[in-house]
């Protein structure tokens, strides 16, 4: 690994040095190192770029990491990863993406993750985004999501894109089987002329399936960030989906959130608020000695954290 990959892997992962449990790093496209644990199994694909990780049935307690690392401009980096959980497995899977540039060329990370949870299995699923570097080349990150939750299967998601991405497009699409759940808790911070894009498709098909979905971001300076969310409930469930958002500056923020209820016993709820940091806020920290930059920070940090 270069000292670049090594740098963000800090700033993506729980890297110190090393990884605990199974992990493969991706460099420009390129493995950087792999290894398998007793339950965890990482295998090449043969037909595409990408992995095929299998967690075995009743693996508890275990972590598997696949940070992926562009380190230069005129890298157009695609990948397909799957993940297959065993029935009862109960792990965490870490999967954040960096990329750095300090030329005028672009760099770009377009990840697809595909996750089949077997009966009873339970993921946490942590992914950060970051961009780097001084040059001007456009650094964009648009990663896929797709997962099919069996019944009684839990899917638990905290996505951040934590600062530095010119250009995201974020597409996530879930089907739940009965008595399956899935959290999501995503974070963004745009500023510049950065912009964001997030897409969410949720259908619950099965009884007494749930999801729960709040999106928090920040847009600063001239970015743009747009919204939308679906939740279709196609049997008797639950579905809940929150949006807030802070402009700064001259940002803008569009959210169309849907709610489509098949069922009559489908419970659905939505909640949205789009505004500018309060001024009591900002003059309350400033009374404790911050300046206004300073204030507007610590406000946007805790909104994020």
């Amino acid at each position: 690994m270069n000292e670049i990959t090594k740098d963000l892997l800090r700033e993506i992962s729980d890297w110190n040095g090393e990884f605990k449990g199974a992990y493969n790093i991706r460099e420009d496209g390129q493995c950087a190192g792999r290894v398998s644990s007793k339950n965890i199994k990482i295998e090449s694909k043969t037909d595409k770029p990408g992995l095929e990780i299998f967690i075995a049935p009743g693996t508890k307690g275990e972590t598997v990491s696949i940070p992926a690392c562009v380190t230069h401009g005129d890298v157009d980096d695609l990948v397909y990863n799957d993940f297959f959980v065993g029935e009862n497995a109960d792990v965490i899977i870490v999967a954040g993406c960096g990329i750095h540039t300090e030329t005028g060329e672009p760099a770009r990370h377009n990840g697809i993750h595909r996750f089949f949870l077997g009966k009873g299995s339970k993921v946490k699923y942590l992914e950060k985004h970051i961009g780097k570097g001084h040059g001007t080349g456009l650094r964009s990150i648009d990663p896929v999501t797709e997962a099919e939750l069996e019944e009684d299967s839990v899917l638990e998601m905290d996505t951040a894109q934590i600062g530095g991405v010119d250009r995201t497009t974020r597409i996530t699409k879930a089907q739940l089987g009965a008595r399956a759940k899935l959290l999501i808790r995503e974070r963004i911070l745009t500023e510049k002329e950065q912009t964001a894009k997030t897409d969410f498709r949720v259908e619950m098909n099965g009884r007494d399936s749930g999801v729960d979905l709040i999106s928090r971001s920040v847009a600063r300076d001239d970015s743009h960030q747009e919204y939308h969310s679906v939740i279709v409930g196609n049997a008797p469930c639950t579905g809940h989906s929150e949006c807030d958002a802070i402009i700064s500056e001259n940002g803008k923020v569009d959210a169309a959130p849907e709610l489509h209820a098949r069922d009559n016993d489908a419970a659905l709820i939505h909640e949205a608020a789009i505004g500018k940091i309060a001024g009591e806020q900002i003059l309350k920290l400033r009374t404790l000695g911050l300046t206004e930059e300073e204030a507007e920070a610590t406000i946007i940090d805790g909104f994020l954290s």
